[in-house]
């Protein structure tokens, strides 16, 4: 049932996303002065890493400018804090965040099977590869565009945080609670809560 959701939803929301990204990408394209579709391996379900298909909303880092990922404390690290914004972000590309435009094309990932509407945010290499062996089990399940703690506070929250919400919605997960986390994304994303 799911499966079919995800598909159906993306097929009946075609005419309305591609035109959103087809139009936000042009845009971005004057801006960044080069491709604004950005592609990033990310790793899914059962560990398995996949393209991720976004909207550019920064350009390239300079020298001094390439985040680290390194990783000391869970409980404190935030993997965008609010008094430090990444200078690489663009005007247009800010908007494209805190609108959430830039993750539409997430909707292919969704098509092919990478990815459904609600589950955890797929992660960076990277970050999984200092997991404590307790936050593999957010893999269980297929990653998503939309998640627990998306709507419980975004990129306001530490990343224990985070992942205690994902692997809430890995114990709990049902069709009717994808739907609610869905209406609150909406929300969510009309009010641009935690969208940096």
């Amino acid at each position: 049932m799911k499966r079919l959701f995800d598909v159906a939803v993306v097929l009946l929301t075609a005419p309305l996303s591609v035109s959103l990204v087809v139009v936000s990408a042009a845009a971005l394209a004057v801006e960044l002065r080069g491709n604004p579709f950005f592609v990033q391996e990310r790793v899914g379900l059962h560990g398995r890493r996949f393209p991720m298909y976004k909207l550019r909303t920064m350009r390239h880092a300079s020298p001094g400018q390439e985040l680290q990922y390194e990783v000391h404390d869970w409980t404190t690290y935030v993997f965008a804090p609010p008094d430090r914004p990444d200078p690489r972000i663009t005007r247009l590309g800010a908007l494209a965040r805190k609108t959430s435009i830039d993750e539409l094309p997430n909707l292919w990932n969704v098509f092919r099977g990478d990815m459904s509407l609600v589950g955890p945010r797929p992660e960076i290499p990277p970050l999984v590869d200092q997991y404590p062996e307790r936050y593999q089990r957010r893999h269980d399940v297929l990653p998503g565009i939309a998640g627990l703690a998306q709507v419980e506070g975004r990129s306001d929250l530490a990343y224990a945080e985070v992942m205690k919400y994902d692997l809430e919605y890995v114990d709990t997960r049902s069709f009717l609670g994808d739907l609610r986390i869905l209406m609150k994304t909406l929300a969510v994303v009309v009010r641009g809560s935690g969208a940096r």
